[in-house]
């Protein structure tokens, strides 16, 4: 079974399930693990989902304002042992909607060329692929994407 929990950055699961998320990107990005890093930080994260399955954490992501209308999905991770299970979609689904509740019109997120199941993920959901935004412009490995609420 699976829960869902609001919560923010200073969930004590999150900050763990972060931890593990940084160590599988600091393999997949490599040298470019740091520039990437610097945009990561969740200390000023308010808005976490937490996902459970079997009484343990599985799972995060989170959404942060961007800009006026413009929340920003940051964090999504799965633990390996608990991937191909649809968590990942429930966890996005989750944060969209309270991403509606908190009157934002538009999600945008960024993911990396290295990372072919998110961005499988982000398009099955409905998002499309944007021009590389803010600290990400001129990033070729970087991809960003887009949803309207």
């Amino acid at each position: 079974m699976l829960t869902l929990i609001k919560t923010d950055s200073a969930n004590p699961d999150f900050i763990s399930l972060v931890q593990l998320l940084d160590q599988d990107l600091a393999i997949r990005d490599g040298e470019e693990h740091a520039f990437y890093a610097q945009y990561n930080k969740i200390d000023s994260i308010n808005h976490v989902i937490l996902a459970y399955a079997e009484g343990k954490p599985a799972g995060c992501g989170a959404i942060k304002q961007y800009a006026n209308g413009v929340a920003e999905v940051k964090r999504m991770f799965v633990r390996p042992d608990f991937r191909g299970q649809g968590i990942a979609k429930s966890i996005l689904a989750a944060l969209e909607a309270w991403a509606k509740e908190l009157k934002y019109k538009t999600t945008i997120l960024e993911t990396g060329t290295k990372q072919p199941e998110a961005i499988a993920l982000y398009r099955n959901s409905g998002y499309r692929q944007i021009p590389n935004y803010g600290q990400y412009a001129g990033v070729e490995n970087s991809l960003c994407f887009e949803k309207e609420l």
